[in-house]
């Protein structure tokens, strides 16, 4: 067996690692694909050191088959091939009484605060998995999590079909959340002044402006007969999109923070009164968000296949790293954890 370990300074080691038995509650998955996320990539550049707290096997974005089976755990079979929710949740905590331990006050992300998905097997929670229907591969199930990202976005903005949606960065979870915006009915168009990511919008038809060359604000107002955006999702993560999403949203308009901010952001309160204006937060994802991913890629309604960018094997992940790292606007790189 081998395990990637992240052990700083943009660099990878693989080791020798033994197969870790299941627990009562647990399974053990042989690996398939792993996606690289950007919070991988930020892991990759150092800012997440002390979290991660290297030599550290990262990884979240996955997709597997069962090999072994805990003693408690019913509903699973070996062979059956599996995604995974990498969340580590207490079940004790306010949040988690409420019924939001997707947010739970003492969370831990698998593959960052404990050990991920970066080698051959992995042993999780089995109350963390998801059956892959027949017709989705492994490789799409590895973008099975992000996808549910977008989907719990668009569920916390409450979007209906019919209502006109601005997305604000066109990045992969960008290009997830317009794609999950049109699959329930609404109308969207990405913002995104990168020209190869509009052309990756186009394949979907999905519409594109360059806030660069055009205002943002007359084209929506066009777009919406001068209403303005029903919702806005802000998934730049910059200052301009910040002040952009509250001058597009419409009267009590909905906006979606999905973005991490490196820093605080200033933000327009003032057209927050003006406007009766919503500010919803969304952070990761629940357990429908993941089943609402799995059954638009198994109906055909999202195409995954387009977003792989490569593949490489575990052996050679120092090299999928740095290939992302050279090449900021590809949308999803799977390094192959099978055993060589």
């Amino acid at each position: 067996m081998q395990a990637a370990q992240y052990i700083g300074n943009k660099s990878f080691r693989v080791v020798e690692s033994q197969a870790i038995s299941p627990g009562d509650d647990e399974v053990r998955l042989n690996v398939g694909y792993v996606g690289i996320c950007g919070t991988d990539m930020h892991i990759y550049h150092g800012v997440m050191d002390t979290r991660v707290n290297p030599p550290h096997t990262i990884g979240h974005e996955i997709s597997g088959t069962i090999a072994e089976i805990g003693k408690n755990v019913a509903g699973y079979e070996i062979g059956e091939r599996v995604v995974v929710r990498p969340l580590d949740w207490c079940g004790e905590c306010p949040a988690c009484d409420a019924g939001h331990s997707h947010v739970c006050q003492n969370l831990k992300f698998m593959g960052i605060d404990t050990p991920g998905a970066f080698q051959n097997s992995w042993t999780v929670k089995s109350r963390t998995l998801h059956k892959l229907p027949a017709n989705v591969s492994l490789q799409q199930g590895a973008l099975i999590e992000p996808l549910s990202v977008a989907c719990h976005d668009v569920a916390r903005s409450r979007l209906t079909a019919g209502e006109k949606a601005v997305v604000i960065g066109g990045g992969p979870i960008g290009q997830l959340v317009a794609l999950v915006a049109k699959s329930v009915g609404a109308e969207v168009i990405i913002s995104e002044p990168n020209e190869s990511r509009r052309d990756f919008s186009n394949k979907f038809a999905i519409p594109t402006v360059n806030p660069i060359e055009q205002d943002l604000k007359d084209f929506v107002d066009t777009w919406t007969q001068g209403k303005g955006a029903d919702v806005v999702f802000e998934v730049s993560g910059v200052q301009p999109a910040v002040d952009a999403m509250v001058d597009i949203a419409s009267v009590r308009g909905r906006i979606c923070m999905v973005a991490i901010h490196a820093q605080k952001p200033q933000v327009d309160l003032f057209q927050f009164f003006w406007k009766e204006l919503e500010l919803l937060g969304a952070r990761v994802y629940e357990h429908a968000d993941f089943d609402m991913a799995i059954d638009l890629v198994a109906s055909g309604s999202i195409d995954l296949a387009p977003f792989i960018t490569s593949v490489s094997k575990l052996s050679h992940i120092s090299n999928a790293f740095e290939n992302m790292d050279n090449n900021p606007t590809g949308m999803k790189a799977l390094v192959s954890c099978a055993v060589e």
